[in-house]
Formats: structure tokens, sequence, C-alpha cells
């Protein structure tokens, strides 16, 4: 496993919002973590983002292989990242249909839930 989360997709600085992959469990889980800074200003919007981001990792199964989001079926927010938080990101593919992947997700920080959302993804050769 490659911790660098650009080793797996084609985000870079800045739309590239996770700092580092801890869990890859391929085509079932993931983990990754994001140290907010100051400069960042973190919506919640992002941390959906996030939550496709690992979700993309997860699910490419081939090299070349790309992805797009293709729903928000579900996302439910409760706090927003504040500067010096270390969140913690994880998701796990909770259906797979051909090339469509429903995944669920959350973003935790210190024990709190920011959020949570269920996401579909399509993958394959774009």
């Amino acid at each position: 496993m490659n911790a660098d989360p650009a080793a797996y997709l084609p985000h870079r600085y800045p739309f590239l919002l996770l700092d580092r992959v801890v869990e890859l469990e391929a085509g079932v889980r993931a983990v990754a973590q994001i140290a907010v800074t100051s400069g960042q200003g973190f919506s919640q919007v992002l941390l959906v983002e996030c939550i496709a981001q690992l979700a993309g990792i997860l699910t490419i199964q081939e090299e070349g292989e790309g992805g797009f989001l293709a729903a928000i079926d579900r996302a439910e927010f409760s706090e927003i990242p504040l500067p010096g938080d270390l969140l913690l990101v994880s998701v796990r593919v909770a259906k797979a249909f051909g090339r469509l992947f429903m995944v669920e997700g959350e973003v935790a920080c210190a024990g709190r839930m920011l959020a949570t959302a269920r996401l579909t993804l399509g993958v394959g050769k774009l």
C-alpha cells in the first residue's frame, strides 16, 4: 500500500484533500488522515469531497482507471473542522453493481463525528 493519495488520484494541490492513506483493503474499506491547517478554510461540503476521494482510491481496481461521483445519496453534518484538527476519513463499499459502487463514509475528529455520507461512484476507463 502506498500512503500517498496522489499515487492513486489525478488530483493535485489544492484539489487533493487527503494527506495520507493509513489503511486500504482494496474493494472493502479504507482510512485516510487530513491535518487541517490555518489557511485551509475547510467547509462541510469539502468533507463530502474527502469521502469521495477516498472512495475513489478504494474502488479503482486497475492502474489508469478513472472515476466520477455519480450521486450523493445522503449527507449529514454536525461540526465544521477547525485549524489544528486531525481528521480521520473512513469509507467502505456497501454495494457494488458492475462498475458502480455505493460507498458509506464518515469524517471524525478526536471521537467527534463531523460528517457521514452515502455516495455512488462510477469507476472504469474514462
